[in-house]
């Protein structure tokens, strides 16, 4: 199953239903770049060329926020050549053509890969109790255009435009994609019993408009967590000939 979306600059096909790939196709002068590590495949005639994406600066910030520290640039000088890029975990690629000076925030595992002319830098959440218990920390990804930037999100893919002053409580770890506009808060969930018994934990992403949200409906993290729930324990013990180990539901 192959699905082909608006075109920008770069052609691009987006291929598969659960686990996809994006396939984009270079002429000589277009370039993609995504963090070092990303590349699933390539046309033999496409080029890489890796480096810091931007100077000492950039590489520091994205040791701080946890991203690789490297970005891979991938182009071609004759001919057409293909790179692609497979999602890591089951889900959609998103695709978004950002106009000059428009910027998306995007949780850190969200980026693929983009046009050379989107800038990708660290978001730093402005709010203590947001980047405490908001699910990703203090730090996201802004990614700016002009330009092409694709998305890897967990599980299907909701979008949420929000109107000035409405408010969206999420779970927190569903929120993968905010616009600017839209302000990103933490809220306690109310009552003793929905604390104790009603299994969401104490806090509660808040979005408040206006602007555009997209959720993810499977974070990783929450699949992770649900896993390991029927993973068998381990428990080591020594007996008269040595060293028993016990696996047991």
């Amino acid at each position: 199953m192959a699905e082909n979306l608006p075109q920008g600059d770069v052609p691009y096909k987006i291929s598969g239903t659960t686990l996809q790939v994006l396939e984009l196709e270079l002429q000589p002068g277009q370039v993609i770049y995504s963090e070092s590590g990303g590349m699933s495949w390539m046309s033999g005639n496409v080029e890489m060329q890796t480096h810091t994406g931007g100077g000492l600066g950039k590489l520091i910030k994205r040791a701080v926020s946890g991203e690789s520290l490297f970005i891979t640039d991938f182009f071609v000088n004759s001919g057409t050549g293909t790179v692609a890029f497979a999602s890591e975990f089951p889900g959609k690629i998103i695709p978004f053509k950002l106009e000059a000076g428009q910027s998306l925030i995007l949780q850190k595992d969200a980026f693929m890969c983009a046009e050379k002319s989107v800038d990708l830098d660290i978001h730093f959440r402005r709010r203590l109790g947001a980047g405490f218990f908001g699910g990703e920390g203090f730090i996201m990804q802004r990614a700016t255009g002009p330009g092409l930037v694709f998305s890897e999100l967990d599980g299907e893919v909701i979008e949420v435009e929000l109107g000035p002053g409405q408010v969206l409580s999420v779970d927190t770890g569903h929120v993968a994609i905010i616009e600017p506009t839209v302000d990103f808060d933490i809220s306690m969930v109310k009552g003793f019993r929905n604390i104790l018994l009603g299994g969401e934990g104490l806090f509660l992403a808040k979005l408040t408009g206006p602007g555009k949200v997209w959720l993810q409906t499977m974070p990783m993290m929450k699949l992770a967590q649900k896993i390991l729930q029927f993973m068998p324990k381990t428990t080591v013990g020594r007996g008269s000939s040595g060293v028993n180990i016990n696996l047991g539901g």
